[in-house]
C-alpha cells in the first residue's frame, strides 16, 4: 500500500532535516514521549496513514524527502534538500566533526556585536553554529549567516555551519533544545555560549549594514492591508479609497487584490462554496505575502469570515518578512441589509443562497483588528481618516497630508487653443483634446446659448471597438446638451479600431440632427484620456473592468452607464455636476452585466435601434444630472 503524501509546516520540515541528520539526538523520531519535535497530521491524512502505516513528507514542490511510519513516528530518509542559499553551510554533526574537528562550538542566534566579537578572538578556532530556523533569529536566515560570514571572515580560524533548528515559541524549551543541538554538533570539543548583545551594543559596519538591509523601519516594510467584514459593510470602498490616497502620495508601490480581478486569474475554477472561499482567501493571502516578501504593498478586502483562515494569511505574511494589518469594517448586519443593492441578503433569507454570511453562515468577528471602522451614516473620506491614522500611529504609512495638488486653469488675458482633429470636432460643439492640457473652446455661439464657464466637466464614453456604442453615445450627448459650456463629451475603445468611420448600422439610428457622424473616427483608448475624463461611463461592465485591471486608482469616476444612472436615481433630483460627483463616491451601486448596453456589432438593424432606444433612455437622464446649467433636454 502507498503512503498518503503531505506537505510539512516549515517548523516540521526544519525538525525533519535535523532528524534525518541526527542533529537532534537523542531525539531521533518525531512524537517521542515529551519531546517538542512533534509533526501534526491533518484529520484525513491521518486516518490515512494509520491504514497505510506511515506517511510521505514532501517539500512545497513535492518532492519526496522522507517516510515517517505509525505508529512510533520513525524517519527513513529518501533525499535531502539541494537547494536554497547558503546551502553549501548546513552540514550534519557527523560532516562538521569530520571537517573541524576539536573545534570550539559558539552557538549564534543573532549579529554578533563587536563586544561578542572581541571575546571570540582568544577563544582559539571556532565553529560558529548559526541556528537559522523558523522563528528562531530575528534577522531573516540568510542575513544571520551572512552576518555571520562576515564576523567569521575577520577570525583567526573560524568556520560557519548553519543549523535550521526551529523555534517552538517558548523560551526554556528553546533554549534547553538549543543546548542539546550544540552540544551534539560539539562531540568531544567544548561548547562556548556567548551573553546576549547589550542593549547598547555596537556592531562592525558590515554587519551594520546587513542588520539596516534586513530588518527596515515599519515605513519601509512590506505590508499586506487586510480588510474584512460583512458585506455591504463598505471594505471594498474603503479598501480602494485607501489605494487611490496611497497612489496619490506615491511613495509606495501597491497591488489590490479584490473582487473579479482575483476571481477571474487568481481562482479560476472556484465556486462559492465554504472550502472554495476559503481556498480563495488563502491564495489571495499568499500573494499577498510574497508581495510583502519584496517590500511591497498589499491591499485586500475579501470577506474572509473565519478566524482561522485569517490567521493563515497573518502566518503567511509574518513567513515572509511583511507586516498584517487588519482593518475590522465594523458595520452593523442591519445596516449592510439596509444597503443590500443586489437582493443578495433578501435571497439568502429565503434561502435561496446557501453559507451566506452573516445569514446562513457566521461571521467571526476579529479580537485582534488593528483598527476598528463602522461606516453606518459616514462619508468614504471620514470613516477612511480612522485607517489612516491608526496606520501612522503604527508607523507604517502617513497619509494624514494630502499631496499638494496644481490647480490648473486659464490665465486672465489668455484663451486655450481650438482642437483639430482628424475632423472630429462638430463645429458647434466644445471637444477636448486628451492628450493636451487645455479644452477647445466652442467655435460659434448661437443666440440663446449659455454663458461660458471655466471648468465644464469632461464625460468620456468607452465602449469596445469605438464604432458603434461609444461613439453614438459621444454624438447624443452632444445633440441633448445643446450648447451647454459646462459639459464636454470624448469616446475610445479598449481595443478600438484607429481612425474608423462609425458603424452605419449605428449612424442610421441616430435622433434627427444629430450631427459629426460624417467626421467621427475611431480610437483606441489611452491613457491621456482617462487622465483627462472627469467622468468615464461605459456601455458593459467588462469594459469598466478593462480600465480598472490597469488603473484601479480611477476607481472613484469609472461607471458604467447603467450604474451611473442607478446611482443618479437613489441620490435624487437637484444634485449636478461635480457635486453630483462627489456624492457618487457615497451611493454608487455594484456595475452588474444586467445594466450593460448590449452590443449590436454586426447583429442587424434591429440590435442597432434596441441600443440606440437603450442608450437614449439613459443619456437623457444621464446629461441632466452631469450638466451644472441645467438646459440639457
Amino acid at each position: 500500500m502507498s503512503y498518503p503524501q503531505y506537505c510539512p509546516s516549515p517548523r516540521e520540515l526544519d525538525d525533519l532535516e535535523l532528524l534525518t541528520t541526527g542533529a537532534l539526538v537523542p531525539i531521533v523520531a518525531f512524537n517521542e514521549p515529551d519531546s517538542p519535535v512533534t509533526l501534526s497530521l491533518p484529520g484525513d491524512v491521518q486516518a490515512a496513514a494509520e491504514i497505510a502505516g506511515g506517511v510521505e513528507l514532501v517539500d512545497p514542490e513535492g518532492l519526496p524527502l522522507a517516510r515517517v511510519s505509525l505508529p512510533g513516528g520513525a524517519v527513513e530518509s529518501l533525499t535531502h534538500a539541494q537547494y536554497g542559499p547558503f546551502r553549501r553551510y548546513y552540514l550534519s554533526p557527523e560532516q562538521v566533526r569530520e571537517q573541524y574537528p576539536g573545534r570550539r562550538v559558539v552557538p549564534v542566534v543573532d549579529a554578533l556585536s563587536e563586544q561578542q566579537v572581541a571575546q571570540l578572538r582568544g577563544a582559539g578556532p571556532v565553529l560558529l553554529l548559526a541556528f537559522v530556523g523558523t522563528g528562531t533569529p530575528d534577522l531573516t536566515p540568510t542575513a544571520l549567516i551572512r552576518a555571520t560570514l562576515a564576523v567569521a571572515a575577520r577570525l583567526d580560524y573560524a568556520a560557519v555551519v548553519a543549523v535550521p533548528l526551529a523555534s517552538r515559541g517558548d523560551v526554556t524549551v528553546d533554549h534547553a533544545l538549543g543546548a542539546q543541538v550544540a552540544r551534539t554538533y560539539a562531540g568531544d570539543a567544548d561548547v562556548l555560549a556567548l551573553p546576549d548583545a547589550a542593549d547598547d551594543a555596537t556592531y562592525a559596519p558590515e554587519v551594520a549594514a546587513i542588520i539596516e538591509a534586513d530588518q527596515p523601519g515599519p515605513e519601509e516594510q512590506g505590508l499586506v492591508l487586510f480588510f474584512t467584514g460583512l458585506s455591504g459593510s463598505g471594505k471594498s470602498t474603503l479598501a480602494q479609497a485607501l489605494v487611490d490616497r496611497i497612489l496619490e502620495q506615491g511613495t509606495r508601490t501597491i497591488t489590490s487584490l479584490d473582487g473579479d480581478v482575483v476571481r477571474r486569474n487568481l481562482s479560476a475554477g472556484l465556486t462559492f462554496s465554504k472550502q472554495d472561499r476559503e481556498t480563495n482567501i488563502r491564495r489571495i493571502g499568499w500573494v499577498a505575502a510574497q508581495i510583502s516578501r519584496h517590500r511591497g504593498l498589499a491591499v485586500v478586502s475579501p470577506i474572509a469570515p473565519f478566524d482561522e483562515t485569517r490567521q493563515q494569511v497573518r502566518a503567511m505574511v509574518d513567513e515572509a518578512g511583511g507586516a498584517f494589518f487588519l482593518v475590522h469594517v465594523a458595520t452593523p448586519l442591519e445596516e449592510c441589509e439596509r444597503r443590500d443593492r443586489k437582493g443578495l441578503y433578501a435571497k439568502a433569507r429565503r434561502g435561496e443562497i446557501p453559507e451566506f454570511t452573516g445569514i446562513s453562515s457566521p461571521y467571526e468577528e476579529p479580537q485582534d483588528a488593528d483598527v476598528r471602522v463602522d461606516t453606518t451614516g459616514r462619508t468614504i473620506d471620514d470613516a477612511l481618516q480612522d485607517v489612516i491614522d491608526a496606520l501612522a500611529e503604527a508607523g507604517y504609512l502617513d497619509l494624514r497630508t494630502p499631496p499638494e495638488v496644481e490647480q490648473r486653469g486659464t490665465h486672465a488675458g489668455s484663451a486655450p487653443a481650438p482642437l483639430v482633429e482628424q475632423g472630429r470636432a462638430p463645429a458647434t460643439t466644445a471637444r477636448r483634446n486628451p492628450v493636451s492640457d487645455e479644452a477647445s473652446a466652442p467655435t460659434e455661439v448661437e443666440e440663446g446659448a449659455l454663458a461660458p464657464v471655466s471648468k465644464p466637466l469632461k464625460v468620456l464614453f468607452v465602449c469596445t471597438a469605438n464604432i458603434c456604442r461609444s461613439p453614438y453615445m459621444e454624438l447624443a450627448a452632444r445633440h441633448l446638451a445643446g450648447n451647454d459650456p459646462t459639459l464636454e463629451f470624448a469616446s475610445a475603445g479598449t481595443h478600438g479600431f484607429t481612425d474608423e468611420p462609425m458603424n452605419q448600422p449605428m449612424v442610421e439610428v441616430l435622433q434627427p440632427g444629430t450631427t459629426g457622424h460624417d467626421d467621427f473616427r475611431s480610437r483606441r483608448l489611452t491613457t491621456a484620456e482617462l487622465e483627462w475624463a472627469d467622468i468615464v461611463l461605459t456601455a458593459e461592465a467588462s469594459h469598466r473592468q478593462f480600465i480598472l485591471d490597469d488603473n484601479p486608482a480611477l476607481f472613484r469616476k469609472v461607471f458604467t452607464l447603467g450604474q451611473f444612472i442607478e446611482a443618479v436615481a437613489d441620490i435624487g433630483a437637484g444634485v449636478h455636476g461635480r457635486e453630483l460627483l462627489g456624492q457618487l463616491q457615497q451611493r454608487r451601486g455594484p456595475a452588474t452585466a444586467d445594466l450593460d448596453v448590449a452590443d449590436p456589432y454586426r447583429r442587424g438593424d434591429k440590435a442597432a435601434r434596441t441600443a440606440a432606444d437603450h442608450i437614449d433612455r439613459l443619456l437623457r437622464a444621464a446629461v441632466a444630472a452631469l450638466s451644472s446649467a441645467g438646459k440639457a433636454t
